[in-house]
């Protein structure tokens, strides 16, 4: 979508403030020993999320051969392949895409920022994300529906505790079972849904408008069959060792206590392979090979997305991503 001139001129306060927060990013991790990375953009494997939509091309050879290329979902496996590499704490801020995404919060291309911290657990890194929004964001922030304290530690709150709070469930006790946790919360399950759709269906509607509102929230120990790339807890195998942020209205960050068993990990590639295609069967690529046997050298890290864009959009009380962007698609 195409921006006049006057348009770009208009928002300008908003693109300068961009600017001054890349600065104080890369100050943050530069400060912290961390190296800055750059990781190919157009990949053989795009990512391994079931609801995911790829933008694809194709790679010609000078023979005149082609194969096809995705734009990447996420910089991930080619930063985890990176640790792998070198054992150090590795950042990046990096255009990321995906298809069919298109709202106040969401674009087919944004920035996302993404770090990884070997030696550090996910309590770490959550003490290491309040570190840096403090570093980028003032201590009080207004948004449309309050204002902000970053001053106070920011709330951590398991899944487990959110949903006995605000759906009055145990939702872990329901083991994969939407019957059973359709009954607890009180709502009729719909036609087809799974205890998945469900648990984001409940998600969505009674805990994410309310959490993150005074002071941004954690929220942690996903259930296991949400692990994605994250370690099960040893503690409790139920959950996983995975955490989402929340701050003024807006989930801004993914992060996992990274699973580095190459084995694990392949089975739930596999699993969710298959699920995607069962939903997309055009959405067909190979498994990333050479991120899946890194993995063996890869020592313990948590690492973490964090959407830059929606950051500013915080910062800057945007209504809207375009706002926050220089030009967009």
């Amino acid at each position: 979508m195409g921006q006049s001139t006057a348009q770009i001129r208009e928002r300008l306060p908003f693109l300068q403030r961009r600017s001054q927060m890349v600065r104080a990013v890369r100050a943050f991790f530069e400060g912290r020993g961390y190296w800055e990375v750059e990781t190919p953009y157009l990949v053989p494997t795009p990512g391994e999320e079931v609801h995911l939509r790829c933008f694809r091309s194709l790679l010609e050879h000078p023979d005149s051969t082609a194969e096809p290329r995705y734009l990447h979902t996420s910089p991930e496996f080619a930063m985890k392949r990176l640790v792998a590499a070198t054992g150090q704490p590795l950042f990046q801020l990096a255009r990321v895409w995906r298809n069919g995404e298109r709202s106040a919060t969401h674009m087919p291309e944004f920035t996302m920022l993404e770090w990884y911290h070997p030696g550090a657990g996910l309590s770490a890194l959550m003490d290491e994300t309040e570190q840096l929004l403090r570093a980028v964001l003032p201590p009080h922030l207004p948004y449309k529906d309050g204002v902000l304290d970053l001053t106070q530690p920011f709330e951590r709150l398991t899944m487990q505790e959110a949903f006995a709070r605000y759906v009055g469930v145990d939702v872990l006790a329901t083991a994969d079972d939407a019957a059973h946790l359709a009954h607890d919360a009180g709502v009729t399950l719909r036609e087809g849904e799974t205890w998945e759709d469900l648990f984001f269906r409940l998600l969505l509607e009674r805990i994410e408008p309310v959490i993150g509102r005074e002071r941004p929230t954690f929220l942690t120990h996903w259930p296991i069959a949400q692990a994605a790339l994250a370690k099960r807890d040893v503690a409790d195998p139920r959950v996983a060792l995975r955490f989402e942020l929340y701050a003024g209205g807006m989930e801004l960050a993914n992060a996992f206590e990274e699973l580095t068993d190459p084995h694990e990990q392949r089975a739930r590639f596999e699993a969710d392979r298959t699920r995607r295609l069962a939903l997309t069967p055009e959405q067909d690529w190979p498994l990333d090979k050479a991120f899946l046997a890194a993995l063996a050298d890869m020592p313990p890290t948590s690492g973490i997305a964090l959407g830059f864009d929606r950051l500013v959009m915080l910062a800057t009380g945007a209504p809207r991503l375009e706002t926050i962007l220089w030009l967009s698609c």
